[in-house]
């Protein structure tokens, strides 16, 4: 019996198979590290065949764990992190190591590409701001600088893609990072236009097919299986970029609810969905992503904050390499555990704090790369807890600022990401936002939503909408309903947090020309 489906997801740092049951239940994960090069220039590199053969463990740990899992699979479904540059040639070797989208060679040139009137009609097709983490300006950099890597390449991946091709012989892509790069998102395909306004006319020969895996899907080969010990002809879907496959799987697309979803990790992603073209809000400072889900006539708004847990991250460091000097035996765990004791004491919007950690600025829903965190509103009555509330404060009012770029704020948003668990930071969003918060449960919310998009390709659900009451509605929490006076609060509040970040922003820019164009 085929009751068993697997979605892969090859992170930057993690790649993980995960197997579940055909109802949507977790029942094994084999996971291992994918390594990558920080370089000089910016260059931030990793291996095409390193991240195959570790892709191929995953699946292989897998069919260790589970009895008869060859006979019993039903599909693999394949996503990854987004954006970079996978270059193979003709025989399908790579050609160099990967781009990934840490990659900031393309900066400078991204910012000169910006201040053009071609990135405001690029910007109306695509509805994605542009960064030199894309293909297309990863693509127009190695034009000018390395020209000898795309004489030699025949084709030009995204992560996913690469796998893909490994398991299928198929060179591919998916409407998510095709359109997101490349192409008019109200027609799910390519647009010459847009190659043409970004001089890539000579390279539009490296954009392999589309290939949507919400309908379409291939086989695995026979010497992908034979490396994998799976049965060749496994129907391999190729899932859509890991964010979206994310945000399905923990909750985004519903069909009733008008329904957004935050990723409270390292970095804070904020996606709201547009039930149809005409839906999709572009703002004018020409920031932010659209890509298109893997429903028919439905899209996802996305704004990025740099820093989210980051903040939390730092300044928990900070407390306990002091502590750490006088108390042996408190670690950094023990601190985390305390936060919402921390923010429960404090009383809300008592200080109002930036959090702009992130060495590289901000880009959401701003773009600033001077940009850098700060309290404002100290006073000598302010303890640690007050601190640690404002910062949490501080990723809320963010999340609202990138909600707001996108349109009009969620009526109910679902968080996923670790510090999801802290019932203060679950508060603390829903009534910055004004919304009813729901959390999810899943574990492995990106390989289950390309499980998902797996699901429904070969005919076990119907539909995504019937799909979705199996695999998510299952694993969200309560509604968590909002605070009316907190909400009250912190209108007034996010209204400062906007004016303070503008009006601050000369005194960042003042502060990098003073110290020779670099932070200290």
């Amino acid at each position: 019996m085929k009751d068993i489906l697997i979605g892969i997801d090859a992170g930057t740092s993690v790649i993980k198979s995960v197997a579940f049951s055909l109802a949507g239940e977790q029942l094994a994960v084999s996971s291992t590290a994918n390594h990558y090069q920080i370089l000089t220039s910016g260059a931030v590199e990793q291996d095409l065949q390193q991240t195959w053969l570790s892709t191929l463990d995953t699946l292989k740990g897998l069919v260790d764990q589970i009895n008869d899992l060859p006979d019993r699979l039903a599909a693999i479904a394949i996503t990854g992190q987004g954006d970079g540059t996978w270059l193979i040639d003709k025989e399908g070797k790579a050609v160099c190591p990967a781009w990934l989208w840490l990659d900031s060679r393309a900066g400078s040139l991204v910012e000169k590409y910006c201040q053009s009137t071609k990135d405001i009609r690029r910007y109306e097709i695509t509805g994605t701001g542009f960064n030199a983490c894309q293909q297309g300006a990863q693509l127009l950099f190695m034009k000018q600088h390395h020209a000898a890597l795309l004489q030699q390449s025949e084709t030009a991946f995204h992560c996913k893609d690469w796998l893909y091709f490994q398991l299928t012989g198929i060179r591919a892509t998916d409407p998510s990072e095709a359109c997101f790069t490349f192409g008019d998102f109200r027609t799910r395909r390519y647009s010459d236009e847009v190659v043409t306004l970004l001089g890539l006319e000579d390279e539009r020969s490296l954009l392999p097919p589309i290939v949507d895996g919400a309908n379409d899907s291939h086989e695995l080969s026979a010497s992908a299986a034979k490396l994998a010990g799976l049965l060749q002809g496994t129907p391999i879907v190729l899932g859509y970029v890991d964010i979206i496959c994310t945000a399905l799987g923990a909750g985004l697309y519903d069909p009733v609810e008008d329904t957004g979803c935050t990723i409270v990790g390292s970095t804070g992603v904020h996606i709201g969905l547009a039930r149809g073209a005409s839906d999709v809000k572009l703002n004018a400072k020409r920031t932010g992503y659209t890509m298109v889900m893997p429903v028919s006539g439905y899209y996802a708004g996305l704004q990025t904050n740099m820093a989210s847990t980051l903040n939390i991250d730092w300044l928990i460091d900070v407390v306990a390499d002091v502590v750490g000097e006088y108390s042996a035996g408190i670690d950094r765990n023990t601190l985390i555990a305390r936060m919402d004791d921390w923010i429960g004491s404090a009383s809300p919007a008592n200080i109002l704090y930036q959090p702009f950690i992130s060495e590289a600025g901000e880009r959401g829903p701003f773009i600033d790369s001077n940009a850098r965190a700060g309290f404002i509103g100290l006073s000598a009555r302010h303890r640690f807890p007050d601190l640690v509330r404002s910062v949490v404060e501080g990723l809320a009012f963010a999340s609202r600022d990138c909600y707001s770029a996108m349109g009009e704020l969620p009526t109910q948003v679902c968080l996923t990401g670790g510090a999801a668990r802290s019932k203060e930071l679950r508060s603390i969003f829903g009534s910055v936002l004004g919304a009813v918060i729901k959390t999810s449960d899943r574990k492995e919310a990106g390989a289950a939503g390309a499980a998902m998009m797996a699901a429904v390709n070969i005919g076990l659900y119907e539909s995504m909408d019937s799909c979705v009451d199996s695999w998510v509605r299952p694993y969200l929490g309560e509604a968590e309903p909002i605070d009316q006076s907190l909400q009250c609060t912190y209108q007034n509040a996010f209204l400062n947090y906007v004016n303070a970040r503008s009006a601050v922003a000369p005194v960042w820019k003042s502060m990098v020309d003073d110290k020779g164009g670099e932070h200290a």
